[in-house]
């Protein structure tokens, strides 16, 4: 099944299956009714210290998704449950950056594609 990425501020789809957060602060001005979710998965969204780093100036994407996929590192039981959603169903990460390419949704989406 598909893993979609879209931006929390965007309406829910009738494709978007399983709808999960993936960032650390919830979004705001977001009901959450209106985030319809299935699940937040700030456990595994990037620490302040790393999301403070790459806003706080043009910051490579590379580098950013290298040192998120490292803090991921050892969190193998989140992104296992995760991917076993992802076989059975559409799963979409939700994200509030606004270029969801490159963001840490598109660096989870490829660890679990």
């Amino acid at each position: 099944m598909p893993i979609r990425i879209k931006r929390i501020y965007d309406p829910p789809g009738p494709g978007d299956g399983h709808r999960v957060l993936v960032d650390r602060l919830w979004p705001r001005g977001v009901s959450k009714e209106r985030a319809a979710l299935d699940g937040w998965a700030k456990e595994i969204a990037p620490s302040h210290e790393l999301r403070r780093w790459y806003h706080a100036r043009e910051r490579p994407f590379e580098e950013f998704a290298e040192r998120y996929r490292a803090e991921l590192d050892g969190r193998d039981e989140e992104l296992t449950e995760l991917r076993a959603l992802a076989r059975s169903q559409t799963v979409t990460l939700l994200t509030t950056a606004h270029d969801v390419e490159r963001s840490n949704a598109s660096v989870l989406a490829g660890l679990l594609g």
